[in-house]
Order: C-alpha cells, then structure tokens, then sequence
C-alpha cells in the first residue's frame, strides 16, 4: 500500500481557503483509492523511511525550505504549485536572468517569487498544476522539463448536485441573488470591482467569506452599507448545509477576481446549478469552457455586464454536466495517483 505524506503551509488552516479545500480533499480521494496519507507535523520527528514520497502543496517562500530540504535527504516529492501570474513566460524569464545577474552582483542573497517558485519547482520530482496556463508558466517561464508537469485540476464535492435553495430562502430570504463566496479583503478576489459593478445591476448581493481584515477590506466594507441590498455573512464552512443552499438558490454565482485556478467556489456553485460569472484570467477557460460568462476584472462595466446576462440567461445543465463528468474530487484523486505512479517508477 502506498503511503504519502502532506505538508502545506503554515497558514493554510489559518486562511482555510482553497488551498486547505484542495489538499483536505484531495487526502480524502487519496484513502478511496487505497492510498494512505498523513498530515506533517513540524514537532514530531520525520521518518522519511515511512513514506514512498512527499506532497507539497504550494511553491512558494513558505515551502522553499522545506523543498530544498527535502531534495537534500533525497526524499522524493511533488508539488501542487498553486501558482499564477498575469507576467507572459517570457517576462518571467527575463526576470529569472535579472535576478541571476543580481545575484552575481552583489554575492548573492537576492530572491524574487518567481525565482522562489521556479527552485521549489525545479526540486520537485514532479510538478502538479491546476491549469495549462499554469502549465505553461511552470515549463515555459520556470523551465521545468515538461515531462516533469502533471496538470491535475481543482476539484469539487459531489454533494453540491444534491443542493436546495430552500435552508438559505428560509433563513435570509433573498430571492434572485448575485452570490460571491471568498474572502473579504483580498484584493485578487477583486470583491471592491464587484461592489461597484453591481451599483449598475438590479438584483441583491451575497458576500460570504470572512473579512480579512485592512485597508482594502475596509473600502469594501464601506461600499457595502451604502447599497441596502448587499447581505455579507462570515463564517460558513466549507462543508456547510447553508453554504450549498446558497448556491442552489442564487441564480448567479460571480467571481470577477483578478485571476483564478480556478476558484473552487466556482465550480461548487456550478455544480449547484448557478450560472457562473468568472475572470477570464487564470485558466478558468479549462473549466468552464463555453458554458461560463467570462468577464474583464478591471472593467466595472464587463463585470455588470456579465453579470445582467448571466441573470436573464435560463438556467442549464450542461456546465452541472461538465463538472460532474471531468472535476469531482474522485477524478482529482485519480491523476493525483498516476503522478505519484509515474515518479515512483522513474
């Protein structure tokens, strides 16, 4: 029986989001197929004899010395690379040789993300992003050896089919809503941009996520109170009864972030039946394909835009269809084992 080992990052379950979604479920899909895995814990001793590898998710400063640590004792592992940039794979490596040449410079000591990223990356026996685009940044930006990159997408819990709007009607009553869930005060989120678009849009707003406190979050918080009909609500699980009702009930679930990969919210709400408005950056075209309404993140007016269509527009089944056949956590669970097939055998 294989066995693997899961680290992420300190704060994933201080954060919760997608991160904590994607390596929770993707444990849970694991077990089905027999694989036996264990969460790290950083004041047990590691016994890396226990394990035929390692999975990392996220490439980035928080994982960097693990990564490195882990190519140094010669333990084998992945990395989920949780990672994306609007900077072409040309602009990354230029910045990769600017941040070489610093290097050489001044003696070293200098490291951009992108240069953190691309060494988690290049010490991993193999990389697993969620996207091509993020495929494309990993081979064509970091330089990955393409043979090394698995694209293994998000996922989503089959229960969210089985949604009804009905524990979400009876407690807040708002019929015909525009639904966001996600956190309050991350500016990629963009919730700001959806705020003032749905100035211009005759339906009520639902915000559920929890507020991340600041600057940016206050802005948020202060456009809200001026619309009356923009209902916030925080602290709703993951596996939450009321946050799959939601889903079922509001016709239109909108995440006009600045980029995505894709946004978990995203396809649990389109499983649930919603009509998804989304980012056109990130990947999301993956997923969604030519049933999601793609919208411009910093245009107020393509994302109101998107957001009036996707209310008038009846609801289908084919984007449930196409969810339920290709990214349900079973499937996620699947490649996951075929990648960790792939390098065991190498």
């Amino acid at each position: 029986m294989m066995r693997v080992c899961f680290i992420a990052q300190q704060s994933v379950r201080l954060v919760a989001g997608g991160p904590w979604v994607q390596a929770q479920e993707t444990a849970r899909a694991l077990a089905d197929a027999g694989v036996t895995v264990d969460w790290f814990n950083q004041w047990q001793p590691f016994d890396a004899a226990k394990y035929d590898l390692v999975h990392l998710f996220g490439a980035n400063m928080m994982s960097y010395d693990i990564a490195l640590r882990l190519r140094q004792f010669g333990v084998p592992f992945v990395v989920s690379s949780i990672f994306f940039t609007l900077r072409s794979p040309r602009q990354i490596r230029f910045a990769l040789k600017a941040e070489r040449l610093l290097q050489r410079g001044v003696g070293g000591g200098v490291r951009t993300d992108f240069g953190i990223t691309a060494a988690v990356c290049h010490a991993a026996n193999a990389v697993l992003p969620n996207t091509s685009a993020e495929s494309a940044i990993v081979t064509g930006g970091f330089g990955v050896e393409p043979e090394k990159v698995h694209v293994v997408p998000n996922g989503v819990h089959p229960r969210f089919a089985n949604a009804t709007p009905d524990l979400f009607l009876q407690q807040y009553g708002i019929q015909n809503a525009v639904l966001n869930v996600g956190h309050i005060g991350s500016v990629r989120k963009n919730v700001l941009g959806l705020l003032k678009a749905m100035q211009r849009v005759d339906a009520p707003l639902v915000l559920i996520g929890k507020i991340q406190r600041g600057e940016y979050a206050d802005r948020c918080l202060q456009l809200a109170r001026k619309n009356p009909r923009v209902e916030i609500i925080e602290g709703v699980a993951n596996d939450s009864e009321l946050l799959a009702s939601a889903y079922s009930a509001c016709p239109v679930f909108a995440l006009p972030s600045l980029f995505e990969t894709p946004g978990i919210a995203a396809l649990e709400a389109g499983l649930a039946g919603a009509t998804v408005v989304i980012t056109e950056h990130g990947g999301t075209r993956d997923y969604f394909g030519s049933e999601g309404m793609y919208v411009n993140p910093h245009s107020t007016a393509s994302i109101a835009d998107g957001i009036t269509k996707g209310l008038a527009a009846p609801r289908g089944i084919a984007l449930r269809q196409r969810i339920e056949k290709e990214y349900l956590w079973e499937r996620v669970g699947e490649l996951t084992l075929r990648a960790y097939q792939k390098v065991l055998r190498c």
